[in-house]
């Protein structure tokens, strides 16, 4: 007789998060995410973009850089402009070749989808999403797609990292990221069942500041499959190859494979930046073809909704942060991005907190401000 037992990776660990995502096993699970994940996909691009070493020193000699570098949590740090490498960074435990969880920094791939679509006319920003996805629950069904673009609605999904049962984390059942309680549901399904908020009767927000919901990004990947006629699949594999990725970009799915848009990319911090390079290009892959949409970056910049202290000095715009200059994204855990189109310069920031809850908001302002300034300095 055979026996079994629960995939012990994927199980609910003392605290509340997964195993792979324990405080104790955290900075091995968002090294190995991508074999971690119950299921994945990866593709690789066909034509490379070149990067070629040329440091800059001053870069390396500055005391944020040293400073964050030299933390414990640090994974890794790089700075492209154009083709060169002006900066990178790698903890004992990591290095150039292997991939890293960026977790909502996968956000961004969506500006360039859902621009691509706008831009060709095949999605209007102010449709509500019930007339573009059956089945839509009442959370979503009534927002326009300007609103979840910009994570502009109220609905029942929480996503507080210091509650280990809010939604954003009994979506990991749905996304092949724990083991679930009973049968196993899609994204799709779980999507589905995102209501208004009890006593509400509508998703208008009226806080003034964003309400960050990564179940709106999934939405939107759903919204592109059937407005586009393809499968977000097909997206990945061109996303590679319009960045010119050297690795392969892993990206974790359901089991029916669907990408899991919100957080599932895994990358190199090298081939982090040729995907950020992708919007400082304005959108334009390596080829020099369109894969996302300059007109809508430029809209990116200007529109958007304040984001919450102690990030209130940018907006969430189109699944992207901006200060009007530049455009990044962070991602849960400990990870940043930022792509300036003005200087061309990209820069990265990987790192695993290590708290219980994986989630620290203080963390991440001096890494945006170190990012941002390092690239308007060309």
């Amino acid at each position: 007789m055979v026996t079994t037992v629960p995939n012990p990776d994927l199980t609910v660990a003392a605290g509340g998060y997964t195993s792979w995502n324990s405080a104790p096993r955290r900075r091995s699970g968002f090294h190995g995410l991508h074999r971690i994940a119950r299921y994945a996909q990866s593709a690789r691009a066909g034509r490379v973009m070149e990067l070629r070493l040329s440091a800059d020193l001053s870069i390396a000699a500055r005391e944020d850089v040293r400073r964050l570098t030299a933390s414990p949590w640090f994974s890794a740090m790089a700075v492209i402009e154009g083709g060169r490498i002006l900066h990178e960074a790698y903890a004992a435990d990591f290095g150039p070749d292997r991939p890293h969880s960026i977790m909502s920094i996968s956000k961004m791939a969506m500006n360039l989808v859902i621009g691509r679509l706008w831009e060709d006319g095949r999605i209007k920003l102010e449709e509500q999403m019930g007339k573009i996805v059956p089945g839509v629950g009442p959370g979503y069904a009534g927002a326009s797609v300007a609103d979840i673009l910009n994570m502009n609605v109220e609905n029942d999904y929480d996503e507080d990292y210091a509650q280990p049962g809010c939604a954003a984390f009994r979506q990991e059942a749905a996304t092949g990221l724990r083991l679930p309680d009973g049968p196993e549901e899609t994204n799709a399904a779980f999507l589905a069942t995102v209501g208004l908020t009890p006593g509400r009767s509508d998703t208008v927000n009226r806080t003034g500041a964003c309400l960050y919901k990564s179940a709106n990004t999934d939405l939107l990947a759903r919204a592109a499959e059937l407005r586009s006629g393809r499968p977000m699949s097909a997206f990945i594999t061109d996303l590679a190859d319009a960045a010119g990725m050297e690795g392969a970009m892993h990206v974790v799915t359901d089991r029916a494979g669907f990408p899991l848009m919100s957080g599932g990319i895994c990358l190199t911090a090298r081939d982090l930046c040729r995907y950020g390079a992708l919007f400082a290009r304005r959108g334009a892959g390596v080829d020099g073809r369109p894969f996302g949409s300059a007109a809508f970056i430029e809209e990116t910049l200007t529109g958007g909704v304040p984001m919450p202290p102690p990030r209130a000095h940018l907006r969430y715009s189109n699944q992207t942060n901006t200060d009007g200059i530049w455009l990044g994204h962070g991602g849960y855990g400990g990870q940043y991005l930022v792509a300036n189109p003005s200087t061309g310069r990209v820069a990265c920031y990987l790192s695993v907190m290590q708290n219980d809850s994986g989630y620290d908001s203080a963390y991440y302002p001096p890494v945006i401000a170190m990012l941002a300034e390092i690239c308007a300095a060309a």
